[in-house]
Parts: C-alpha cells; sequence; structure tokens
C-alpha cells in the first residue's frame, strides 16, 4: 500500500528534545504542544515520503499503564493511536517497561501484512534493530528520525542509523515549533497568570466554621488578619508561606515536634484535625459540622446518575474530556448540577467558597483519578492539580448562580 506509518518513542523524542531545550532530559522541564507536534509530524512524514499519512502510533509508559492527560489528548486526534507500556519505578528513577517490545511488534506486523509502503521510526533505541531489518526484507521503506543531539553527536543506535534507509534530523528550529523549555520553579509556584480562578482559590478568606484558633484574639492584640489576595513576601532562602490562611504545609507539620523557637506560623489548637481534602485550616474533631444543612444534604453526583448516565458519561470522558485538570472540575460540576435538578442550594454552596463539602469534594477528587491527575511522578500528589480541578467545579457553580469574584492579586 502507497502510505506512510509513523511509530514514536515517546521517551526518546520528549527526553531528548528537553535534553536540546533544558539542558537535562526530564520531561517536566519542557511544555508540549501536541496537536502542533503530531500536526508538523505528519506534514513533514507525508513531504519526505511522498506518501499519504495512515496513522500515527505514539508509544509511551505510564504508570500501572493509566492515561495520563497527555495521552488523552493525543488519542482523540485524528490518525493517533497511542500505545501504553508500564513506567515503573527502580532505584528512584522512572522507567518504561514494554514500550520497545510494542513497537518491535508493531513495526513487524505493519510491514508483515504490507499495510504501507513507508515506515518512520523516531527511536534511538538499538533494540528496535530486528524490527527494522524484519520489515526491510519485507519491502518497507525505513526512515530514521532523529532529535539534534545537545552535544552535538548522535543520541541514536549507530546500527540503528547504519540499517535505517534514510535518516533525518528533527533540529532546534523544528523541534521548537510545538516544545518549549519551562521556565525554573520553585517548589511551590504561584498560581499560572492563565488561570486566575486558581489564585482566587489560594487566596479566598477561610469560611467562620473553620478559621483557625486563634485568629480572632490576634486581630485583638493588633494583628490583622490577611485579607483576600494579600500574601506574604517569602524571605530569602525560604519557601513561600501563607500565614494569613492558616494552612500548614507538610514542612510546617514536620515542624511540630520542634522546640517553641522553631514552630510554624500556624498552630494546631488543642483537639484540632486538618482534612487535606476539603477544609482549609484546622478543624474541630467531633465538633459541629462545618456544613450548614442545606449543603450537608447536598446528594453526590454516583446518587443523581443512572446506568445509562454512567455508561454516556464513561463514553464523554474516553473521546472528549482531554484530562486538563480544570476542565475535569468544570465536567464533574456541570454534570452534578444538570442532575441536581433545582439551584435552590447552589448559594447557600456558594456561600462555603473556596470550600467544597467534604463528600462531594471526595467525590470530585476520585473522578480525577480517572484521568491520572492524582497518580504523579515521586508516588505524591499534585497540590496544584487540586487547585485547578477545584477551580474549574466553583467556575461551573459560579456560571449557575452568576456569582463575580473579585480576581485574586498575581
Amino acid at each position: 500500500m502507497d502510505r506512510c506509518v509513523v511509530l514514536v518513542d515517546a521517551g526518546y523524542l520528549l527526553g531528548a528534545a528537553a535534553s536540546l531545550l533544558a539542558g537535562e532530559p526530564a520531561r517536566s522541564r519542557i511544555t508540549v504542544d501536541h496537536s502542533v507536534l503530531i500536526q508538523g509530524m505528519r506534514e513533514r512524514a507525508e513531504a519526505e515520503t511522498g506518501r499519504a499519512l495512515l496513522r500515527i502510533y505514539w508509544f509511551d509508559g505510564a504508570p500501572d499503564r493509566v492515561p495520563q492527560p497527555e495521552h488523552r489528548r493525543l488519542r482523540v486526534m485524528p490518525r493517533v493511536t497511542v500505545r501504553l507500556g508500564a513506567l515503573t519505578r527502580s532505584d528512584g528513577r522512572w522507567a518504561q517497561k514494554g514500550v520497545d517490545a510494542a513497537m518491535h511488534a508493531e513495526l513487524t506486523e505493519l510491514a508483515r501484512n504490507r499495510a504501507c509502503s513507508d515506515i518512520v521510526l523516531v527511536t534511538g533505541d538499538g533494540d528496535l534493530l530486528p524490527g527494522l531489518m524484519s520489515a526491510k526484507e519485507h519491502g518497507v521503506a525505513v526512515h530514521l528520525w532523529a532529535v539534534q543531539a545537545a552535544d552535538g553527536d548522535y543520541n541514536q543506535s549507530e546500527d540503528l542509523v547504519a540499517e535505517a534507509d534514510e535518516r533525518r534530523v528533527l533540529d532546534r528550529a523544528w523541534i521548537t515549533r510545538a516544545v518549549r523549555a519551562r521556565e525554573p520553579s520553585g517548589t511551590c509556584p504561584p498560581a499560572a497568570p492563565t488561570r486566575p480562578d486558581i489564585a482566587a482559590i489560594l487566596s479566598a478568606p477561610l469560611p467562620e466554621s473553620s478559621r483557625p484558633a486563634g485568629a480572632e484574639a490576634a486581630g485583638k492584640n493588633g494583628t490583622a488578619p490577611a485579607e483576600r489576595g494579600a500574601a506574604a513576601p517569602p524571605e530569602t532562602g525560604t519557601e513561600p508561606a501563607a500565614p494569613g490562611r492558616g494552612v500548614p504545609t507538610p514542612k510546617d507539620l514536620a515542624g511540630l515536634g520542634r522546640p517553641p523557637a522553631a514552630q510554624p506560623v500556624a498552630q494546631a489548637p488543642p483537639g484540632a484535625t486538618l482534612r487535606w481534602s476539603s477544609d482549609k485550616g484546622w478543624v474541630d474533631r467531633g465538633g459541629t459540622p462545618a456544613d450548614p444543612p442545606e449543603v450537608a444534604a447536598l446528594p453526590m453526583l454516583a446518587q443523581l446518575t443512572t446506568a445509562e448516565q454512567r455508561w454516556a458519561d464513561r463514553e464523554e470522558d474516553i473521546t472528549t474530556v482531554s484530562g486538563d485538570p480544570f476542565e475535569v472540575g468544570q465536567v464533574f460540576a456541570r454534570r452534578w448540577i444538570a442532575r441536581l435538578g433545582g439551584h435552590g442550594h447552589l448559594g447557600h454552596l456558594s456561600a462555603q467558597y473556596p470550600r467544597i463539602p467534604h463528600r462531594i469534594d471526595g467525590e470530585l477528587l476520585r473522578y480525577a483519578a480517572r484521568f491520572g491527575l492524582l497518580a504523579h511522578k515521586d508516588d505524591q500528589i499534585d497540590e496544584r492539580d487540586r487547585y485547578a480541578i477545584r477551580a474549574g467545579f466553583w467556575r461551573e457553580v459560579d456560571a449557575r448562580t452568576g456569582t463575580e469574584r473579585a480576581p485574586a492579586d498575581q
């Protein structure tokens, strides 16, 4: 068949691009516009092979083979098929398992079935050499693409380079059409300027029910509580702190047992606990519920969803929801509000901003876990993604209630 197929080893392509643009192969150091990247690969493959594109296969690893947001965006693009191997951790480093084997199987199967006349390989792994040789024996022309090496040398197996029919280099100018180096940031970056909703949640005042004990006393002693959007500038050499919000960081919690001179700003009142999932600040154990009755009575999405709706929701998640944290929060809220019927209680809920009722907040985060948002590198939950998910939820609630919130200071 006079068609071309592109097989992409995402680990090689994006790792080499990160080395070229950011000086190290960590993919977290770059941002990728996948739609631009895929379109560029399609146009280049068709131009260099003189054949129409049949399909682009994107091979990558993922924890437990759960598609990450980028994989969800890619697999709904035209002419793109995503194949996932496992991403496992060994000696403190992540490693792909099964990706090379999947590429080898696809390469040989395409050639054996004469599904195409030309195959473009974007990889550097010499393990694919037998598959490349097999494809050539079946009459397929193999084009090998390399990413420009950061040190000016090859970043591909020499045997692979020698065996390929054609070799081309994706240079810096081509790569930077879709890939950018990410600006270095601290361990607790501020909210992105394009997401003022997230900044608003971070800076919103606490509901009275979850204010840290002693806040009123501090006000009486002349220390004014932090107002919306206010944030104390971090001291040199220290991590940013939010003393007015009363939300201790894990570092603060670790310091609770230190001598008084080293105690963090946010202190736990006696008999209190911190609910990380939905409450901001310390709340009394066993006390009266933080939610007013109207809010506490709100049903969860699962209680409002029929079996048919559940199937339709899953179909929408697979085909149209990209997995962007903000979008995930919006989709969840849109479904919940639509099935809730009357919007009478949304006004009471809006008054609790930025706190989402505990049961609904937990359901929201479990829904987000379907998209791999809570299965992050280093086995830790990305707190910034949580803020983005909740910001999307509040955007939909505010749209229904007509609430306009003042933008937070950036």
